[in-house]
């Protein structure tokens, strides 16, 4: 299968851009890898930051709030039980809980397959046969917008690329490499255009 392709300046290439069928063009029957490999990159990467103190790291209570009989009430050891005001938290969130999840390698891969795929047969994919090179973001979004690509992800083939720095001050525009291309990204993505160099590392990286 082949798609169309744009040059460094923006303009639609002659020739289209071969992509391989196993990675980009799988029939997708059962949407649940996707659901779950999309529920575990978001799960990983979730800041952990809500934590509740319990009776023990609440502030105080270290005195008895009355003596224990002869009061008619209920005794108690201190003002910070949980069941008082101001007491601490039963079974609250800590920052040492783990939400991270694992799905198998093989799993990681379909998934990523299938959500190119979706990606590719809805015409939201499109390749760049290079980065342009740009000294200013005005020329990255004159570019984009020659294409057309108001919105989405761009795919490149390296971390270092100026494009990375640029797409950091257009709102709409994000930006990951290929190997680092995730089930997330392909699906929060409007849209996704792809360095033509970066379709060789993603197919290397899901071929088996």
């Amino acid at each position: 299968m082949s798609v169309a392709a744009y040059t460094k300046t923006g303009s639609k290439s002659t020739a289209k851009v071969a992509l391989d069928k196993a990675i980009f063009g799988v029939e997708v029957t059962d949407t649940e890898l996707i659901k779950q490999s999309y529920a575990a990159s978001k799960s990983n990467a979730r800041t952990n930051v809500a934590h509740t103190k319990t009776r023990g790291e609440v502030r105080g209570g270290g005195r008895k709030p009355w003596r224990q009989k002869g009061t008619g009430r209920a005794r108690f050891g201190s003002i910070r039980n949980p069941i008082w005001r101001g007491g601490g938290i039963v079974f609250g969130p800590r920052t040492k809980d783990n939400y991270t999840k694992k799905p198998t390698v093989r799993a990681r891969r379909q998934s990523l397959r299938q959500a190119l795929s979706l990606a590719s047969s809805s015409g939201r994919l499109s390749v760049i046969e290079s980065m342009p090179s740009i000294d200013k973001t005005k020329d990255l979004k004159k570019i984009l917008d020659k294409i057309g690509f108001e919105q989405g992800l761009i795919v490149a083939e390296k971390a270092d690329s100026p494009i990375k720095r640029f797409s950091a001050n257009l709102p709409d525009i994000t930006f990951t490499t290929a190997s680092k291309l995730s089930v997330g990204d392909v699906l929060d993505s409007a849209s996704l255009l792809i360095e033509k160099p970066a379709i060789a590392v993603i197919t290397d990286r899901l071929k088996g």
